[in-house]
């Protein structure tokens, strides 16, 4: 039991060590910060909205700027949040999408990739956690500061694109599960206005807290693992099958694409933006290395507790529809708009009628994930621009941005579940087409000894970063060949295609090469030495 001790924490005196519910939720210290003051720059949390994390153990420390803690379960609990959030992006209707595809054409033979992939996305994630609570900044921030006016607008614009494609992946999933649970009486436009609504709870939500909105996606993310692991209890499919396929790698030329999918899912290029500012919800100072360095750790296993979550939700789709449809004439012709029909065929109705089950772990997908991304156009609106708008203006713009384009979709594309399925391939196309866009300034920021100060990854870990970020890049460029080489046709459309193919290209090497400049790619890769820049950040 600690003795009356009066604590100093930045100018802010709290006596015997104890401190309100109010004061850990809404403290008023301010956050020392390398950036500009919250009324010149835009911030991802104001000061006040920040989640304070104390040192209840040992209020007294003198070592706090320096040291490490000992493992507290009140702190991790403190820090657990952003995690969650980030790994909603793994849940999203277009990643069930590719699950139940991978399960009814694949079986159970990419489960090891699923799992491996996981581990990837995880890694990225916590690369993106890293430069957010060392530099107190999020990735957009820093792309303002670190690349011209041109790259800037160019970086926002692709983000933007992949941002739309995303939610309009997630709104028509959402309203395709409202089509199933409304018994087809709700239109697929209908459901798409209904989903729309979200961003006003959003809204509502934020004026009360940071916690309670993560309660909100906690209580999503609940709904999706028991409707699924309810799914996969009922259809019970082969445990020494399913054991095969996660310890015993396989791959065959018959489910090349679908692999591909697994693996492009994975990373997210707006979840990258998203978390870094995520974690900024904590007010940790980035002058103090052992406070970072904490924060560090706790955030790595609320992470990797999160995406564990995530991969087990995403392991039980595929599962199902393995055990329902691999082997069968159906496997190939399924998708998120007939997959709740071909369950209720397969597996019957009963008391709980498993289309229905299916409905609502989509409809909480589709949800939780089309308010992530109001969050991120939030974040990268306002990082790449640095705007000061009102938070509710800019979740407002935000939301018109994707549901505009949403609500045409939804219309123009109702007429066939055929269409809908071709309108997703081109939006994966168009995620794709955005990753390096999203890893490249990543991995650039990153390596720089001057944003990141002591945190700036090793070489280890730098090599082992820039392997995974290439093997995505190239995963995905297999799928863009493959896409454009059996869609595209025509001179003018080849023409047009070659046109913004050159420009991509061009852009991505202007990408790497501002990376060697920064010295950021492992010198090792390279025969020739590069030159380094002058780091001032110790002066």
């Amino acid at each position: 039991m600690h003795s009356p001790t009066t604590n100093v924490d930045n100018g802010d005196v709290h006596v015997g060590g104890k401190e309100t519910e109010s004061d850990r939720l809404l403290h008023p210290q301010t956050l020392p910060s390398s950036s500009s003051d919250d009324d010149e720059a835009d911030v991802a949390f104001e000061s006040r909205e920040k989640i304070v994390i104390f040192d209840v153990e040992s209020p007294d420390s003198a070592a706090g700027d320096s040291a490490t803690r000992p493992f507290s379960w009140r702190k991790l609990w403190l820090f657990t949040g952003p995690g969650f959030l980030m790994s909603i992006a793994f849940l999203d209707p277009g990643n069930l999408e590719g699950d139940l595809q991978a399960g009814a054409i694949a079986g159970y033979s990419l489960l090891w990739l699923l799992m491996w992939a996981t581990a990837m996305g995880l890694l990225i994630q916590m690369l993106s956690a890293r430069i957010g609570v060392a530099t107190g900044r999020h990735l957009a921030e820093l792309c303002r500061e670190e690349y011209p006016t041109w790259a800037r607008y160019v970086l926002w614009s692709m983000a933007e694109l992949a941002l739309i494609g995303a939610d309009i992946q997630e709104v028509i999933g959402s309203a395709i599960a409202i089509q199933i649970l409304s018994r087809g009486v709700l239109p697929l436009w209908a459901g798409v206005v209904i989903t729309a609504s979200d961003c006003f709870m959003f809204l509502f939500l934020e004026n009360y807290g940071v916690r309670k909105l993560e309660a909100v996606f906690a209580i999503l993310i609940a709904t999706m693992a028991m409707s699924f692991a309810w799914m996969f209890s009922e259809t019970k499919p082969s445990g020494r099958e399913l054991l095969i396929g996660i310890l015993l790698p396989r791959l065959s030329s018959k489910t090349i694409r679908q692999a591909v999918g697994v693996v492009g899912c994975v990373i997210m290029p707006h979840n990258v933006f998203l978390h870094s500012a995520l974690v900024q919800s904590r007010k940790v100072d980035p002058n103090k290395k052992g406070r970072v360095q904490e924060a560090l750790n706790y955030y790595m296993i609320e992470s990797t507790v999160a995406l564990f979550v995530s991969f087990m939700i995403n392991l039980f789709v595929t599962t199902v529809f393995a055990k329902g449809f691999y082997g069968t004439e159906q496997a190939n012709n399924i998708g998120l708009v007939n997959a709740g029909q071909y369950l209720e065929e397969k597996f019957g109705g009963g008391l709980l009628p498993i289309l229905y089950i299916w409905g609502i772990g989509l409809l909480a997908a589709g949800q939780s994930s089309t308010i992530t991304g109001t969050y991120a156009g939030q974040f990268i609106m306002g990082g790449f621009l640095n705007l000061r708008l009102k938070k509710w203006l800019r979740a407002l713009i935000t939301r018109s941005c994707a549901i505009v384009p949403t609500m045409i979709v939804a219309i123009v594309f109702n007429t066939s579940e055929a269409s809908l399925d071709v309108l997703n391939e081109w939006l994966n196309v168009l995620q794709s087409i955005q990753i390096p866009f999203a890893l490249l300034p990543l991995l650039t920021l990153v390596g720089k000894e001057e944003i990141m100060g002591a945190f700036k990854i090793g070489p280890i870990l730098e090599r082992l970063a820039w392997t995974v970020a290439a093997l995505v890049i190239i995963i995905n460029g297999y799928l863009l060949f493959d896409f454009f080489v059996s869609e595209v046709k025509g001179f003018l459309f080849e023409s047009a295609v070659f046109v913004g193919t050159a420009a991509y290209v061009a852009f991505i090497i202007y990408l790497i090469s501002h990376c060697n400049s920064s010295s950021s790619v492992p010198s090792s890769w390279f025969s020739i030495e590069l030159p380094k820049r002058i780091s001032v950040s110790e002066s």
